[in-house]
């Protein structure tokens, strides 16, 4: 069973369209005991960094979703729900982030339109582009949609395996064992998307291992 994260954001409903079309077994649930027995966890979302840590920590959702990913679980990020697994962000800096993977979100800078919103053109980084080293090495040079004033700054270079340029250079897609997560929306991405998120259910096809928290 697929588990798709209600943690009251935004974009779950695309999401849980999506995985249907794909054929999947997928649930909505913020229940800490349907998570854990889930065989792949969806963690999507729209909105403010700072409203949605707040919301998962007052439910003790932050807790279980670090159980999740500490047990080896695929763990799928989407959009705010990439953000939301680093440290903290310039949305809200004064709140940390659920930790899981060493970072910040910043703004992307003034000389750019923000919100970026729109289709962008994802390259994979060289040493990323071999079959077996990546779960999105088959994406190099595909174009998926994008909504977002912020961006992850990894501390780890090695977690990036994506990124698209909209005044620079920035992160599309981070990995690290058996977490995966891209700043883009697969769902709202047509046949590339969809291609992706068959290729994120096929865990086994990505996972390391399970990542420490």
């Amino acid at each position: 069973m697929i588990a798709v994260v209600d943690h009251g954001a935004g974009n779950v409903r695309s999401v849980l369209k999506a995985l249907d079309a794909l054929g999947s077994d997928a649930c909505l649930s913020a229940d800490p005991e349907v998570l854990s027995r889930a065989t792949m966890v969806i963690f999507p979302g729209q909105g403010h960094f700072g409203a949605a840590m707040d919301r998962l920590r007052t439910s003790g959702l932050d807790q279980t979703l670090k159980k999740v990913v500490a047990s080896g679980t695929p763990f799928v990020g989407i959009c705010l729900g990439l953000q939301l697994l680093f440290d903290s962000s310039e949305e809200a800096p004064d709140v940390p982030g659920l930790g899981l993977l060493p970072g910040r979100c910043v703004r992307f800078p003034s000389t750019v339109k923000v919100p970026q919103i729109g289709w962008n053109r994802v390259q994979i980084p060289d040493d990323m582009r071999a079959p077996s080293g990546s779960p999105m090495a088959a994406d190099d040079g595909q174009h998926f949609y994008f909504v977002h004033s912020y961006h992850a700054v990894c501390d780890d270079a090695s977690d990036v395996v994506a990124r698209a340029d909209h005044g620079g250079p920035f992160t599309a897609a981070v990995w690290r064992d058996n977490l995966l997560a891209m700043q883009f929306h697969p769902e709202k991405s047509g046949a590339a998307g969809l291609a992706l998120l068959r290729r994120c259910l096929d865990s086994s096809s990505w996972r390391r291992g399970a990542a420490s928290c």
